[in-house]
């Protein structure tokens, strides 16, 4: 954790958010995804690594069927992988108290 030494401490609670809309992505059965929990990831809604220094880890999932599930960008979901629809509170701030843009930092929507 030694970069979480030389960034605000703020910076390593808060999640990024990736997006304000969820993302369909094809998935195969039986495969196993990283679903990124920090939204600093380059290739979402699946882990880069770039949460190291962070207080986030990948969250393992195994897709049961072959689809495109909804999933979460934002990364206040209630039900990660999947959304649960909380994104809608990130497009106006009178609904959350929280204001933010994609690619800000912003504390998780409880």
């Amino acid at each position: 954790f030694s970069k979480l030494t030389s960034l605000p401490y703020s910076w390593a609670l808060q999640v990024m958010c990736a997006s304000k809309f969820p993302i369909w992505p094809k998935v195969k059965a039986g495969e196993t995804y990283y679903f990124c929990t920090c939204g600093r990831s380059t290739n979402q809604p699946w882990c880069d690594g770039k949460h190291a220094g962070t207080s986030f880890q990948p969250m393992a999932w195994k897709a049961e069927k072959d689809g495109a599930p909804k999933i979460c960008q934002c990364k206040s979901t209630r039900t990660p992988p999947f959304c649960d629809n909380t994104h809608m509170k990130l497009l106006c701030s009178c609904c959350s108290g929280v204001s933010v843009k994609k690619g800000g930092l912003y504390e998780k929507i409880k």
